[in-house]
């Protein structure tokens, strides 16, 4: 793994990728890689086990790149990475906003866990919203002991305003974003690669609709939502 980051090229990619996924042309773009050597340099770095390859739940053709957050190595290693790139947080941010489709399940457990680990404003919405939040996405929340203060879904165009942060936390939702950016000017914070917002690949467990895939995919959210709060305002992140 240290070997794998001992490019400068390489370890600027596992920074971008410190809080949001990315495609390899995303990459590429920050990067300045032609298609070939983004290859190589991707490649070392998946038989280092620092990286793996999501397909997309969008646009099948795509896919995105995220860390290996799951291994504990790599974990530390990209944390003690993140500690000496960003020393200090970042400019506070007015709002942080989570965004998926239909704003009734991944979104609502993002700010719901969001506000239970930092006092940064927060709130959810949709590209095509639901007319109710799922009911298994209410008892997942119940279980962990997170209020979905939001109790209708929202338009996402409806939602926001200058200055907010946004995080896509599902592929159809980036991928439809990233068609038609927003109008409004947004915070674009470190590891917002090419389009100025976060992206999180999360899997949709409305697609399996069982408690495992909800438990799974606020797992995944928690993790992440601590990271970037802490990122945000380390003294003021609760958890």
């Amino acid at each position: 793994m240290h070997a794998a980051l001992g490019d400068p090229l390489r370890l600027l990619m596992v920074d971008h990728l410190t809080y949001g996924d990315a495609s390899p042309s995303e990459l590429g773009a920050v990067t300045g890689l032609a298609t070939n050597l983004l290859a190589f340099h991707l490649g070392t770095l998946q038989d280092a086990r620092l990286i793996r390859r999501v397909r997309s739940e969008g646009d099948r053709r795509r896919s995105y790149v995220q860390l290996r957050w799951d291994d504990g190595a790599v974990a530390a290693l990209v944390e003690a990475i993140a500690a000496i790139a960003h020393p200090r947080a970042a400019d506070r941010v007015p709002r942080v906003v989570f965004v998926c489709t239909h704003n009734s399940a991944r979104s609502q457990l993002a700010a719901a866990t969001w506000t239970a680990v930092t006092d940064i404003p927060t709130t959810s919405a949709g590209t095509h919203p639901a007319e109710h939040v799922h009911p298994r996405a209410i008892d997942v929340a119940a279980r962990h002991g997170l209020a979905l203060w939001q109790p209708a879904t929202r338009d996402v165009e409806d939602t926001l305003v200058p200055g907010d942060l946004l995080v896509a936390v599902c592929d159809n939702a980036h991928e439809e974003l990233s068609a038609a950016p927003p109008a409004q000017p947004l915070t674009r914070p470190a590891g917002a690669v090419g389009r100025g917002w976060l992206h999180w690949a999360v899997p949709d467990p409305v697609r399996t609709d069982t408690d495992e895939a909800f438990e799974t995919a606020l797992a995944d959210i928690s993790h992440r939502v601590t990271r970037l709060a802490h990122a945000l305002n380390p003294t003021g992140t609760r958890a």
